[in-house]
């Protein structure tokens, strides 16, 4: 199977030199590590080349690392179901650099950039309807990256007594908890039906 991923990379990396920057082969998987500016030339290559037919792209998610120069990889799964293959391409960017939307090769391309900007704060060049897809109307931030805080943002929600709309501060309430930090192993201390069997019997 590494045997056939290691052609196949090497048939992708002679036909797209310039697209791709390295690739490598671990468990199994293949990841191609693709110059952002090209992304677009990359992906519909994968989806049109006879020895490739990625003809499914199955998601396309984000990676945070705040260390980077370029903190963001947006990550590309695509699926070949007529080859029984699966590859993964990784582009890098920054805040304000925009990668080129692949809205044009795969449609469903859309909501996937859409979910990277709410979630990141990624850009996508060639995208015309970038808004928010999870978050609320008027929401701040990106939950997604390393440095988006827990609490200190506002929450909307309809306040039924009020009838209308309302932002209140982040809470994290967890008084339905019941925690035992001399022994975090041993769980809930809610009764279990049945439990009562057992104590008769000690």
């Amino acid at each position: 199977m590494d045997e056939s991923l290691k052609d196949l990379a090497d048939h992708i990396a002679h036909a797209e030199p310039h697209a791709v920057q390295k690739w490598h082969v671990v468990n199994g998987e293949l990841t191609i590590f693709a110059v952002r500016e090209h992304i677009q030339a990359l992906i519909k290559f994968l989806r049109d080349d006879s020895q490739c037919r990625f003809e499914t792209l199955i998601d396309i998610c984000g990676a945070d690392y705040p260390e980077r120069r370029e903190r963001f990889e947006i990550v590309y799964h695509l699926l070949s179901m007529r080859m029984n293959q699966r590859i993964r391409v990784k582009v890098s960017t920054d805040a304000e650099t925009p990668v080129p939307s692949t809205v044009g090769v795969f449609p469903v391309s859309e909501w996937f950039e859409r979910e990277a900007l709410d979630m990141y704060g990624v850009l996508f060049s060639g995208n015309t309807d970038l808004r928010r897809l999870l978050t609320d109307y008027g929401f701040e931030g990106h939950p997604l990256r390393k440095d988006f805080p827990l609490t200190g943002y506002v929450e909307v929600r309809y306040d039924e007594l009020e009838k209308r709309v309302v932002y209140e501060p982040v809470k994290l309430v967890q008084e339905y908890r019941n925690f035992d930090f001399l022994s975090p192993w041993e769980g809930a201390q809610a009764l279990i039906p049945g439990d009562e069997k057992a104590s008769k019997e000690a």
